[in-house]
């Protein structure tokens, strides 16, 4: 078992590199940045978790520039986005900016990557919600010929572009690891067409995780593909229920800090240490 810290980097909580610095001398594996370009003031979005939406929402850094400063001052811990709204971005652009973290940081991108739930947010940048999904789809294909291919052109409905160059290549081949999010009834099948592991939520506990995780692995062998890897984003930190999860075959489990600054922070970050390494440990 993995396991990684996800929190919103912002300009109030502990400094993104001191944060990268203190996951990576904890022995955690990975470091894990959100994305919200910003938050409509309407809030006509309610907040999928309830109640008021948290300050770091509207706060946040963007997750490729924090990411950065962070490969600077670190040598080992993997650097994740959870998860980058590719229906806000342009995706040759965001190529560019996952092959150039890939190569400045030598391979250590992890891209999660999702749709979003802020309406408002995603209509801001002129994409349709209805649509938002198949964008997505498109997006990532799109971004998978432009690290792949030293000429790469894609033809859809959304994202149309003829020949181009681009260069840097990713450092990993043959691309970082593409995790996509979502708990939806189609979850599954996005994971297994375009992406390389599933990233879920646990909201608390195990639910039906084993029963989606044995249909994910069908859906792959049905496609004539490996069953695609699992992390876990914000399980309980119970260490039964981490051990049931690694029982399932959850690769990673991510443990989410509210943003807050660093005396809030470490010492947090020092006890889900404790909590993971019996099972770092142990592996």
């Amino acid at each position: 078992m993995k396991f990684g810290i996800g929190m919103f980097p912002t300009d109030y909580s502990i400094d993104a590199v001191e944060l990268g610095r203190a996951v990576e001398r904890q022995g955690f594996e990975s470091l894990w940045f959100p994305e919200h370009t910003h938050i409509p003031s309407s809030r006509r979005s309610p907040y999928p978790s309830g109640g008021e939406l948290p300050p770091e929402y509207s706060h946040s850094l963007d997750p490729f520039v924090a990411l950065a400063a962070v490969a600077g001052t670190t040598t080992r811990i993997r650097l994740g986005t959870g998860v980058c709204l590719v229906i806000e971005r342009d995706p040759i652009v965001l190529a560019k900016e996952v092959a150039s973290l890939d190569h400045l940081s030598g391979g250590r991108v992890l891209l999660g990557v999702g749709a979003g739930w802020n309406l408002e947010e995603m209509q801001n940048h002129r994409t349709d919600p209805r649509t938002r999904w198949s964008l997505l789809r498109e997006r990532i294909l799109a971004m998978k010929q432009i690290w792949t291919q030293d000429e790469a052109e894609f033809h859809g409905k959304h994202v149309d572009f003829d020949a181009i160059w681009q260069w840097p290549k990713p450092v990993q081949k043959p691309h970082p690891q593409i995790l996509v999010g979502g708990d939806g009834p189609h979850a599954l099948q996005r994971v297994v067409e375009y992406g390389d592991a599933w990233m879920p939520h646990a909201h608390g506990g195990a639910l039906n995780l084993a029963g989606r995780i044995a249909e994910l692995h069908r859906l792959a062998a049905e496609a004539g593909r490996p069953a695609p890897a699992v992390t876990v984003w914000s399980p309980a930190r119970d260490p039964g229920l981490i051990g049931r999860l690694e029982e399932m075959g959850v690769e990673r489990c991510i443990f989410g800090l509210a943003a807050a600054p660093a005396d809030s922070v470490l010492p947090r970050l020092e006890h889900y240490a404790e909590v993971a390494r019996p099972f770092i440990e142990a592996a």
